[in-house]
């Protein structure tokens, strides 16, 4: 279970949307985040791995050398 506060602005575009197409406002929310949670897992699981590389001082190899070494190149 999940309860969020969202401006009234929005909770009345859910209710509208929701009695337009006879669907729930919890249907719509849920779609919503649907929608974006994976961009979202993305965007701060790879900030973290980031932040983890940097603070280990980690060797990067350059993508060009990448390419040439799994002969991947023209």
């Amino acid at each position: 279970m999940l309860a969020i506060r969202i401006p009234k602005e929005i909770e009345q575009r859910l209710e509208n949307l929701a009695q337009k197409t006879g669907r729930t406002k919890t249907f719509y929310a849920r779609e919503a985040i649907l929608a974006h949670l994976e961009d979202l897992e993305d965007y701060y699981l790879a900030a973290e791995s980031y932040a983890e590389f940097r603070a280990n001082k980690e060797e990067s190899i350059p993508a060009e050398d990448v390419v040439n070494r799994l002969g991947l190149g023209d």
